[in-house]
């Protein structure tokens, strides 16, 4: 008799997948995903504690600061204002900082050295490289 394939057969998923793959997400040009974190739960945890996000992933939060302080990797901000244009980017930023922008109303967290692609990939109506 065979084994029936089941749950324990599949590789389990990485952590970036179980955390964002149930949020709201918007397709860009190029393959990039933009995950929306709604709620107060995907909000609260946001990227913190992974060990890695792809390149062609970002998180965008509705808020105008954000901490670094459980993150394991160094992310880039994208700063968006009420109509989804870009305010300013914020490269490389390390764990355990805080960064804030005033006239922001979102930002897009995504691993560090991506922002460029978002950008490119006509994230907010804004493709000019900083």
């Amino acid at each position: 008799m065979r084994p029936r394939p089941g749950r324990r057969d599949r590789p389990a998923p990485p952590a970036w997948a179980r955390r964002l793959g149930r949020l709201p997400a918007e397709q860009l040009g190029g393959g990039l995903c933009v995950h929306d974190a709604r709620g107060m739960r995907a909000r609260g945890l946001g990227l913190g504690g992974l060990d890695a996000l792809p390149a062609d992933r970002a998180l965008r939060l509705r808020c105008r600061s954000v901490h670094t302080f459980t993150m394991r990797f160094a992310l880039d901000l994208i700063w968006l204002d009420r109509d989804g244009g870009v305010v300013r980017v914020d490269r490389a930023v390390p764990p355990r900082r805080h960064r804030g922008c005033a006239r922001a109303r979102a930002v897009i967290e995504t691993r560090a050295g991506s922002a460029d692609r978002f950008l490119a990939g006509g994230l907010g109506g804004y493709t000019a490289v900083r």
